[in-house]
């Protein structure tokens, strides 16, 4: 895992070999020491990945989860068993272990992401590839959180399929500012076109939008824009 967190430059906030068995969490204490890990490294956090070796301690995980208090993104990956190896000294049963720790999650409410496979090698392709998924779901979480949503004047009254409530996005965090169509204008009509920040405006827009007159004209006659 390590190797995997490195060729992706993730930081690993964890438990070292001296502060529990391996730096594992199979006790109340050692979710107790985790927990207060992640609340310390709380601002550094942006997602937890659970990681299970083995069967693993399903109320570990929930317990540090709880304790913890961090409300990030969270993905379950165990490891895949060697059938080859299937004896009691060498069998690791993360397999059934996923189910555990998942259940144990669900009852606490506390919601997750799983791998495409239910266990899955971290130096797999598809671990990585899950991996990444991850990492882009802990971008957009981190990205929305206190984030201001300008509202350009009123909805269609036709168009009920654009309704949202702002008192729901309020409650996590997110806030809407709405604005008048005319305002917007207004105060355009007062900026200066020569300005060299309205000219960085107009290119970094015509940078990622179509704005030739053979586009515009697309545009209306498909509808769009």
């Amino acid at each position: 895992m390590a190797k995997v967190f490195a060729k992706f430059g993730i930081k690993a906030i964890q438990l070292s070999e001296t502060d529990s068995k391996l730096g594992g969490v199979e006790t109340h204490n050692d979710a107790r020491k985790c927990a207060e890990l992640f609340r310390k490294h709380a601002g550094e956090i942006d997602g937890v990945l659970v990681c299970l070796p083995n069967f693993g301690d399903e109320k570990g995980v929930a317990d540090t989860l709880k304790m913890s208090k961090l409300n990030v993104p969270i993905l379950i990956q165990g490891y895949p068993d060697d059938l080859k190896q299937l004896s009691p000294s060498r069998r690791r049963d993360a397999f059934c272990g996923n189910i555990s720790v998942t259940n144990n999650l669900v009852q606490a409410g506390i919601k997750f992401s799983l791998t495409s496979k239910h266990v899955s090698h971290p130096t797999s392709a598809g671990f990585e590839a899950d991996l990444q998924k991850f990492l882009g779901v802990c971008r957009v979480v981190n990205g929305v959180r206190g984030v201001r949503l300008g509202a350009v004047g009123a909805r269609p009254g036709a168009f009920n399929t654009v309704r949202y409530s702002e008192k729901i996005l309020e409650r996590y965090g997110i806030s809407v500012t709405t604005v008048d169509l005319s305002e917007i204008i207004g105060k355009a009509t007062k900026l200066d076109a020569q300005a060299a920040a309205v000219k960085a405006k107009l290119a970094e827009i015509k940078g990622y939008a179509p704005a030739s007159r053979r586009a515009k004209r697309r545009g209306i006659e498909t509808g769009i824009g």
